[in-house]
């Protein structure tokens, strides 16, 4: 799929300018049979932060990347927002919900990047 380190690159930034937190970067690749290449998860405090987490990324990916959002699922609530960008997918949780799916669990045997917080 390509080289996506510019991509996630802009995506941790975006997440990081609007204190996202506990950010990891899980490498799906040498798995071999994961739907995209890389899982970035985060979450927010609060619902409201959530959703700006969310629209920074697009903001941020669109105006840097120019790569489009493919998809977008869990705005109405903002517990768990999914923003698909094909090859690499951005889980951006509330704590409560992150906590309870465990997403790092599930893919446990990938490779797991702990992205630095300020």
């Amino acid at each position: 799929m390509g080289n996506n380190n510019e991509l996630v690159n802009c995506i941790t930034e975006a997440i990081l300018d609007k204190k996202g937190r506990e950010v990891v970067n899980i490498d799906l690749m040498r798995l071999g049979y994961a739907m995209c290449d890389n899982f970035i998860v985060c979450h927010g405090d609060s619902t409201t932060q959530v959703h700006a987490i969310a629209e920074s990324v697009e903001e941020k990916v669109t105006v840097l990347t120019g790569i489009k959002l493919i998809h977008r699922e869990g705005t109405e609530n903002a517990q768990w927002i999914l923003l698909d960008y094909g090859a690499v997918v951005v889980h951006v949780f509330l704590k409560e919900a992150r906590d309870y799916y465990k997403l790092e669990n599930l893919w446990g045997d990938a490779d797991i990047t702990i992205i630095k917080e300020d």
